[in-house]
Order: structure tokens, then C-alpha cells, then sequence
């Protein structure tokens, strides 16, 4: 049986409470999907089950860390991407993967892009020094006026105008490098 985006969510929040039979009907489930999706990108079976579990492993040990306000399978996917990205890096892989997330989630999860941008730009700001990724996460992500981001911070404005603009630069930088 195939579970629904819902009932995928709310295993995992039953789960997260506790819930070790709703645990392992979850895990069993998100088996059967992850193995479609790394065969589907793997000629190699044993890498794509080596996968499979390292998946399963890192969902469980970061399942503290999902938001149930946030769509499941694109948190989940998400983990899986990173997982399947990880190995082509350690093996040296340069291939061109498909990433219609649409075709391996089995429905139409508009979540996904959003999760996943989402974990990538937390992922950039964590390489960026606390006063720049402050500035920047005020301003940018939270949407406050440069004036309202410097008293919440308890710094000038001049400050915060220097840690975006300092932010901002140093990750178009790492966008550039990531590109060659």
C-alpha cells in the first residue's frame, strides 16, 4: 500500500511522540520509496540499498529535527538527495541526475522545492560568520527593515548594512565557486 503525503505525516509525527509501531510502519514505507529512488539514479544495486540505509539512518537520527507544519516527503527527500549527492562526491562521480522530484514522490508535492531551498540556504548561512548570517536572516529571510534588524540585534545600522552587503558578497562568491 502506498501512503499518502498525510498519512506519511502523521506516522512521523506519531513517531516523534513515540509511537513505535506508527515508527516502523513509517520506515517501512519510506524503504520502499527510497528504493525506487536511488535505483532509478544508480546502475550499481548494492551502492543504491548502501543508500537506502544510510537514508533511513539519517532520517532516524535527525527525525528530531522535522517541522510538522512542513510537508514530510520533501523533508524526507531532501535527506535522501543530500545522501545520493554525498556519494557521488566520495566516489568522484560527475553524472548528470534527473531531479524531477515530482516523478520519485509518487504525487505532486509543491513542499519539496521550498524544503529543500530552504535546507540548502541554512546549510550557506551556517558557512558565513554569526554577525553576517544574523544580518542577513533579519533582513532577508525575515523581511525586517534594516533599522527594525539593528535594534533587534542590539547593533547600529551602518553595522547591519556592512554584514548584508559583507553576507551577500561572500555568498555570491561561494555560488561562483560552486558553479566552475
Amino acid at each position: 500500500m502506498i501512503e499518502t503525503e498525510a498519512v506519511l505525516r502523521e506516522l512521523m509525527i506519531a513517531g516523534q511522540s513515540g509511537g513505535a509501531t506508527q515508527y516502523r510502519r513509517l520506515l517501512t514505507a519510506l524503504k520502499t520509496r527510497l528504493e525506487v529512488y536511488f535505483r532509478r539514479r544508480l546502475a550499481d544495486r548494492a551502492a543504491a540499498e548502501d543508500l537506502v540505509q544510510e537514508a533511513l539512518m539519517a532520517i532516524h537520527v535527525k527525525r528530531d529535527t522535522y517541522d510538522p507544519a512542513q510537508p514530510f516527503t520533501a523533508w524526507a527527500y531532501a535527506i535522501a538527495r543530500y545522501k545520493l549527492i554525498d556519494h557521488f562526491r566520495r566516489n568522484r562521480l560527475r553524472t548528470h541526475v534527473p531531479l524531477d522530484e515530482a516523478e520519485f514522490l509518487g504525487e505532486t508535492d509543491t513542499g519539496f522545492a521550498e524544503a529543500e531551498a530552504r535546507m540548502d540556504v541554512g546549510r550557506l548561512m551556517e558557512t558565513l560568520p554569526e554577525g553576517q548570517a544574523q544580518a542577513l536572516r533579519l533582513t532577508k529571510l525575515d523581511q525586517l527593515s534594516v533599522a527594525e534588524a539593528a535594534e533587534k540585534s542590539h547593533s547600529g545600522i551602518s553595522a547591519i548594512k556592512v554584514s548584508v552587503h559583507r553576507g551577500m558578497k561572500a555568498l555570491m562568491a561561494k555560488r561562483g565557486a560552486q558553479k566552475d
